[in-house]
């Protein structure tokens, strides 16, 4: 089983933890990775858009004109849409852009990022965020100590409100519990700070 270090918030190494060669040290497929991101944000479009029909548009029903003799074309309804400020034919209507992916292939995506990180030497095992207080000077300070860099994401298993106070209002900076992290996550920012008791769950959860 590959090993991590463990640092304490002052970046100093502490121990090591054994965590899963599968989750961990996993060969990295992209295409797993790709279809991952593009599952999770399809399921962030807000899919709200719309145009009106012509039953929606503002104007009279009433026919504009005899039906013959006339010598102009005939035509029933000023919202038709081939008038201008009539109904939109075939426009965007709401739906739900999300859809289902595979439980084993998000699984698999999971431990692709997660590997991924280790490899590139953007992911560091925290012994525990027990911050002193909840100011957020202090979390940035904290941050900066760990070499965190411009954006990162913050892993912690369980309630923490001095850490969730702290790092709250600073920019790039994400928290988020080991059961929502996703690939789009741990791709889209640049380091990864990770508490020991969340790596060990999701190093327990992820090799089964």
């Amino acid at each position: 089983m590959p090993t991590l270090d463990v640092v304490d918030l002052n970046n100093a190494k502490v121990g090591q933890i054994e965590v899963a060669d599968e989750v961990f040290g996993a060969e990295v497929n992209e295409d797993l990775l790709y279809e991952a991101v593009r599952h999770y944000q399809a399921g962030q479009r807000a899919g709200t858009h719309k145009t009106k029909v012509r039953s929606e548009v503002a104007g009279s029903g009433k026919k504009l004109w005899k039906q013959k003799g006339t010598g102009r074309a005939r035509m029933g309804s000023v919202r038709s849409p081939v008038w201008r400020h009539g109904g939109t034919v075939h426009g965007p209507q709401p739906r739900d852009y999300s859809y289902k992916l595979p439980r084993k292939m998000l699984q698999g995506a999971l431990r692709s990022a997660l590997s991924a990180k280790v490899r590139d030497g953007e992911l560091k095992v925290v012994q525990e965020f027990n911050f002193a207080d909840h100011k957020t000077k202090n979390a940035m300070n904290t941050l900066i100590k760990l070499e965190a860099g411009r954006t990162v994401l913050v892993v912690d298993n369980g309630e923490n409100r001095n850490l969730t106070l702290g790092i709250r209002n600073l920019e790039g900076v994400t928290l988020l519990p080991t059961r929502e992290v996703n690939p789009y996550h741990l791709l889209g920012h640049q380091s990864v700070l990770m508490s020991e008791a969340a790596a060990r769950k999701l190093s327990e959860a992820l090799a089964k």
